[in-house]
């Protein structure tokens, strides 16, 4: 028993050196085998064994205690209590130093993952620190550019309000152009109806001397149609008259 806690005692002690002293890729060894050791069933067996080792601690410390409290009594020990009382106790330091080196190992490991992650972070914002830091550059660039193009802007902003100022006053100017065209095509509307008034009218009395003038004609072509009528028949009694003297002479 004791022989196996100076065995497990100096590879804890390796162990722990090999986490506290960086030597060469042996500390990642050792840290891969107790992240290995951590997973799965691993934490459990530790467990046990570290309960047992502390079960078996407590029963040395009890023996211990029994053998003083014997000799105490007596007034001395026998050289069988003598020995039992030395093994118990060297017993029960190995125990102890064993259950608090795997402890200490135990610590060690997380901290030493915590300082790994830790540095992964900082590696990691470093570098970003480093894109951020080009982002600004960059973003100081773009506000640079921003404000000449905002200048230009603003230059080209006040020629469009000028060139604005004198369309106003040139459709200031239209507007009163248009509105004396508009009193001018009043005008012109107004004589146009006039005119078209007075062509009605004109148009009436021509279609109405035209009308006259049908008449006219009309009544003349009657009183010749009765003229001839007359004449006809005129021509008719002086024929009818020559043939009746012929019939009486016969």
């Amino acid at each position: 028993m004791i022989q196996l806690l100076f065995l497990v005692l100096i590879a804890e002690g390796a162990v722990a050196l090999l986490l506290l002293v960086n030597i060469g890729p042996l500390r990642e060894l050792v840290m891969k085998s107790l992240d290995q050791l951590k997973t799965g069933k691993g934490p459990a067996t530790v467990k046990t064994i570290a309960g047992t080792l502390l079960v078996i601690l407590l029963s040395s410390v009890t023996s211990i205690l029994k053998i003083q409290n014997k000799g105490a009594k007596l007034g001395t020990m026998s050289p069988m209590d003598q020995v039992l009382w030395r093994t118990h106790l060297l017993e029960a330091s190995l125990m102890g130093f064993t259950l608090f080196l795997g402890f200490l190992i135990d610590r060690m490991h997380y901290y030493l993952q915590e300082y790994i992650t830790l540095r992964n972070n900082i590696g990691a914002s470093k570098y970003k620190l480093e894109q951020l830091q080009k982002e600004k550059l960059q973003l100081i660039e773009k506000e640079e550019k921003a404000s000449k193009e905002i200048k230009q802007l603003q230059g080209e902003i006040s020629k469009l309000s000028e060139s604005l100022k004198k369309l106003k006053m040139e459709s200031e100017e239209k507007d009163k152009k248009v509105e004396t065209a508009e009193a001018h095509v009043a005008a012109l509307q107004k004589q146009s109806a006039e005119l078209l008034l007075e062509y009605d009218r004109l148009k009436r009395i021509s279609e109405n001397g035209g009308l006259r003038m049908k008449l006219g004609s009309l009544c003349w072509q009657r009183h010749l149609q009765l003229k001839l009528r007359k004449f006809s028949m005129l021509n008719r009694d002086s024929k009818l008259q020559h043939e009746n003297p012929y019939r009486n002479k016969r």
